[in-house]
């Protein structure tokens, strides 16, 4: 590479990097590190954009003269080394080159069995259920074909007393709740293997799950006053502070839940005529909103002054560091709880759905409309939605009747 391609390519990047938030101290010593990264490669013929994975990595570093401990490279000297190579590599790849990935997948999903394959297929296209939703009916099926295995039963001669001993060990050790998705998700695999052929009888009819019920027990919910407390708490001239603001504006305004932040894009955002688009993870169903002005604003400085320089990402919300990633639901998740304990609101239970909770309460308090309330949330049933009515305080009082005398 010649000396005035290899200074143009190094502004290119530490462009990037300031971009990015890196402070002019942090630069100077990754420089520091690439110039000996690149000098290495070049010495040895070894092509320097191939070189910018681990395995490069680790490559320089049996050549490098390090500091020693015990025969060993200095965890000191070495973490510097590798954070610089990796940021470079990061940088490179959103200037355009074609950077092998960082750790090579050493580890494959397992392939399912034959008789989960067909089930899986099949609830797919006959069911349209959604992965999340999927995944668990999975587990409910291996977790019931070993119980099988251990009792040492063929598939094909189960009886409802088989069925009956699996979900008195699954009860033994989880909630009710639980017991009864589990229940739903047996029958649901059951009904296939009747119709695969897999069994003469329907047991599916005889499947039996406790009485449960999703309403017996009032929705987690924050008093409004404390959301508010906890939005003020963030300091948004902290390093994610204008993007953690902006996330739990949206929780709070919209009533959004976790995935729906994660799966928010770039055109999303229909500035010219205000409206945000959010998708349902379960349904797939997006529903437009309207951009509010204070959301606005506090997206616009997010997007202006702190979104990192992430080339080909259309994620809204990203991680600060390289390499830039979308958020996480428990990265979310632990913002809020900093947040709240900085605010001294003490809740036993909190995570992002308590913001949806709280919103569709005061929704509901305030007097708007149930089955408007139930379409933003992204309910299916206004029965969904009703309740959110049980914690709605103010209008209970309203329907309070004098103690009798």
């Amino acid at each position: 590479m010649r000396k005035r391609t290899r200074d143009a390519c190094e502004r290119a990047v530490v462009d990037y990097w300031r971009r990015g938030g890196l402070s002019s101290s942090t630069i100077q010593v990754y420089l520091g590190w690439i110039r000996r990264f690149r000098n290495h490669c070049q010495q040895r013929k070894l092509d320097e954009v191939e070189q910018l994975c681990m395995s490069g990595l680790q490559r320089f570093a049996r050549c490098h003269s390090w500091p020693r401990v015990k025969g060993k490279p200095g965890t000191h000297t070495a973490a510097p080394a590798r954070s610089a190579v990796h940021a470079w590599a990061c940088a490179m790849r959103s200037l355009g080159e074609a950077v092998p990935a960082w750790r090579k997948q050493s580890v494959t999903p397992a392939a399912l069995p034959r008789l989960l394959s067909e089930y899986a297929d099949y609830r797919r296209a006959h069911n349209g259920v959604a992965e999340s939703t999927l995944v668990r009916d999975l587990d409910t099926a291996k977790q019931f074909l070993k119980h099988l295995r251990q009792q040492r039963r063929r598939l094909d001669r189960i009886a409802l007393v088989d069925i009956d001993a699996f979900i008195k060990t699954v009860a033994a050790r989880v909630s009710t709740g639980t017991v009864t998705d589990t229940c739903s998700s047996l029958r649901g695999f059951l009904r296939f293997l009747r119709i695969a052929g897999h069994l003469d009888a329907d047991l599916a009819s005889g499947v039996m799950s406790p009485r449960f019920h999703a309403s017996a027990r009032p929705p987690r919910t924050l008093p409004w006053q404390d959301v508010r407390r906890i939005l003020g708490a963030i300091r948004r001239s902290d390093p994610t502070g204008k993007r953690d603001f902006a996330m739990l504006l949206l929780l709070a305004t919209y009533g959004l839940g976790a995935a729906e932040i994660i799966g928010l894009r770039l055109e999303d955002l229909n500035w010219s005529v205000g409206v945000l688009k959010a998708r349902r993870p379960k349904t797939k169903v997006a529903i437009e909103l309207p951009l509010l002005p204070s959301v606005a604003r506090a997206l616009t400085a997010y997007l202006r002054l702190e979104r990192p320089p992430a080339k080909g990402i259309s994620q809204l919300f990203l991680s600060r560091r390289m390499p830039y990633r979308p958020v996480t639901s428990s990265a979310i998740r632990h913002r809020i709880r900093r947040y709240a304990e900085r605010a001294g609101v003490s809740v036993k239970v909190l995570g992002a759905h308590i913001f949806r909770h709280s919103h569709a309460t005061r929704q509901i308090d305030g007097g708007a409309n149930l089955k408007v309330v139930s379409e933003i949330l992204g309910h299916r049933s206004s029965s969904s939605t009703s309740v959110y009515v049980r914690v709605a305080l103010r209008r209970l009082r309203g329907v309070g009747l004098p103690v009798p005398r």
